[in-house]
């Protein structure tokens, strides 16, 4: 049988240009010369107001096995800030590039294609999950792409991320976009729901199970709203921890078996020295934070999985309240890196502590299935401009985001368009 070429787009006219304006289309499948970018300089590291200027740069040129994607709507994460901060390290010290276009979340079309891409053509609608890697060594062939050491975060550890009208990927970083959701909805929720699905489901012999308790710090955020919706995926209970009562209806209203605000309780930031007054007073308090856990899942019953990314603020209490032989699983350090915990309680216990990274394509892809048959819900809260794109990293940064995920548009010209068609229409 033929390869089929047929894009689904129907023709359209549209001039040659170098460059175009955002939200403005070129012919299907011409690659301009110049594109318009948010931009970080290494001299330019700061918060996002100052390290993110709009810039027209080059258009990226594909190798073999490399996509151009037009970018409809991109994601906003947390990864964003910290690239424009150069904390906790600088983009500019693992690629080498001049500068930096962050962004490790997009909806788009498949634009131009390498000559040894044979699963995507130009037309396709995709959306992008984020992890690269040279695909030549064991864990790529056998073993686990994430222990590569090739592995790398496109748009964090490489320049050529979202925040442009075009991005350049690897072939195998597309999956198939959700056609039920709109452009900016595509674009939210692929990091944020990979990395759970692999927190969750990744780690050997601790896959969630059915029936199992799972504590989720930050449930009203990307990370923890996914995680949500995935412990409840697999038959198990999660109980959700926030910041602010005005979140605890958004946490039940995704299927938390229950919520607590940790605000109710004085046992934060690095652990005290052991045996000391402080410490005492320390385990008083994250007893009392265990015991409120023991309310939802019955007394006597701790978790089975904490399900970590505060880091500093909240670990020690996380080792502590998990069960015998249950685990804790990071993936990131919002409230800082200086992670301390009473090791007793480890050992003796016999628990895990295990490092999550992002997802490889399969974790990903059978996370992005669940959200293609609607299973999930992306949680979409805010929706920016291409020119609030500072704004957005501003607000991720002081923690003033409502719940759930953030998109901001790229070249789709308005919100609540689900076709090409649709945006070319909203264009003219």
């Amino acid at each position: 049988m033929a390869l089929d070429t047929q894009t689904g787009i129907a023709p359209y006219d549209a001039p040659e240009k170098d460059l175009y304006e955002i939200g403005e289309m070129p012919p299907l499948g011409y690659v301009p010369k110049k594109m318009y970018a948010w931009a970080i300089r290494r001299e330019r590291h700061g918060e996002p107001d100052k390290s993110f200027q709009k810039e027209v740069v080059d258009t990226w040129q594909v190798d073999s096995h490399e996509v151009l994607v037009l970018v409809m709507a991109a994601g906003v994460n947390y990864n964003g800030v910290w690239a424009g901060l150069g904390i906790p390290i600088s983009p500019f010290d693992v690629h080498g590039d001049p500068f930096h276009i962050a962004g490790s979340d997009a909806s788009g079309i498949v634009w131009a294609v390498g000559d040894k891409v044979t699963n995507w053509k130009v037309g396709d609608e995709v959306v992008i999950h984020c992890n690269q890697d040279n695909g030549d060594d064991e864990e790529c062939n056998g073993g686990d792409p994430m222990f590569s050491p090739t592995q790398r975060i496109w748009g964090y550890e490489t320049g050529d991320g979202s925040f442009s009208q075009f991005t350049r990927v690897q072939a195998q970083q597309l999956m198939p976009r959700p056609k039920h959701l709109t452009w900016e909805e595509s674009a939210c929720y692929t990091l944020t729901l990979a990395t759970a699905y692999r927190m969750l489901f990744g780690h050997h012999p601790h896959e969630l199970k059915p029936g199992q308790n799972v504590l989720v710090w930050g449930a009203s955020g990307g990370l923890g709203s996914y995680a949500i919706q995935l412990i409840n995926t697999a038959g198990a209970n999660a109980i959700g921890v926030i910041s602010d009562e005005d979140k605890r209806d958004f946490v039940l209203g995704l299927g938390a078996k229950g919520v607590i605000n940790r605000k109710d309780f004085n046992c934060w930031g690095q652990l005290p020295t052991v045996n000391t007054p402080e410490y005492n007073e320390w385990l008083k308090e994250a007893r009392k934070f265990g015991k409120a856990i023991w309310e939802i899942t019955g007394k006597g019953v701790s978790v089975d999985m904490v399900f970590e990314h505060p880091g500093e603020s909240t670990f020690p209490v996380s080792t502590l309240v998990c069960k015998k032989g249950g685990m804790v699983v990071i993936c990131a350090g919002t409230t800082g890196f200086n992670c301390t915990f009473d090791v007793r309680y480890m050992w003796m216990h016999q628990k895990r502590l295990q490092g999550s990274h992002f997802a490889h394509l399969k974790q990903a892809a059978s996370a992005n299935r669940l959200m293609v048959e609607r299973r999930l819900d992306p949680c979409m809260s805010e929706v920016f401009e291409w020119d609030q794109i500072p704004q957005a990293h501003m607000k991720m940064l002081r923690n003033q985001h409502k719940p759930g995920n953030m998109s901001v548009l790229v070249q789709a010209p308005k919100v609540g368009l689900r076709t090409f068609e649709e945006a070319l229409t909203a264009r003219s």
